[in-house]
């Protein structure tokens, strides 16, 4: 049986098929306006979250769970087998002008808004008053890439993968996380999301990682992946 589904009251079209694929198994979801108010009907019951960081956060505080999150600096550690790139964890303060032209990207997120930076003073430009100890990641660049794809996955195995930004071989980048999972499966929570990108140079690359959670859709099929967002919230 499914657990209460809580999503945000204003809906969009990712939202509304998470919603439909919910109900279609026979669960209830909820959809909350004053989200920061605790509702007592809630409280006590098995819930599952799935909504921005903001609304994610202050529920699983609210009704007792917890949220499974990837370490976001796990992908500085993985070899370039997987990274097909040079990524380090740097202090915002310690980058220099040699460094550039550099990706980076917070570790916390929303500090800023990664990206592709030529130079230094575009860096400081775009961070503005970002403390100089903050710890951002920052990678060489991968050029061209020609497409993403976002993977749903729930205990080392891919329930969907589907393109959302280009064309590639889908078969190939499923095929290509299959390979990483068996490697890296253990250094993953249970659920988890894993975007991919290919370029004709390296072929696909794990891009990033990400919460099932707070993770949109992006082209996936929700019926598919309703277990990977059940599994994302658990009793605190």
């Amino acid at each position: 049986m499914l657990p209460i589904l809580l999503i945000p009251e204003k809906t969009d079209v990712e939202l509304d098929a998470v919603a439909a694929a919910w109900a279609d198994r026979g669960g209830e979801v909820r959809r909350l306006g004053k989200y920061w108010v605790r509702d007592e009907t809630i409280a006590g019951r098995p819930v599952a979250v799935y909504g921005n960081q903001a609304f994610a956060f202050v529920l699983a505080q609210l009704y007792g769970a917890e949220l499974l999150s990837p370490d976001d600096t796990l992908i500085t550690r993985l070899g370039v087998r997987w990274s097909r790139r040079t990524i380090s964890l740097r202090e915002a303060g310690a980058l220099r002008e040699t460094d550039f032209p550099i990706f980076v990207k917070p570790v916390i997120p929303k500090m800023f808004r990664p990206g592709i930076f030529n130079t230094l003073a575009d860096f400081r430009e775009a961070t503005g008053t970002l403390p100089p100890e903050e710890a951002v990641m920052m990678s060489s660049v991968v050029s061209p890439i020609i497409a993403e794809a976002r993977c749903f996955v729930l205990n080392g195995q891919v329930k969907d993968i589907a393109l959302y930004e280009g064309e590639a071989d889908l078969f190939a980048g499923e095929a290509f996380v299959n390979a990483f999972l068996q490697h890296h499966a253990g250094d993953l929570p249970a659920a988890v999301v894993v975007d991919i990108a290919c370029s004709p140079q390296t072929g696909w690359f794990v891009l990033e990682f990400n919460a099932s959670w707070g993770a949109g859709l992006n082209s996936c099929d929700a019926a598919l992946v309703v277990d990977c967002i059940t599994a994302a919230t658990v009793p605190a």
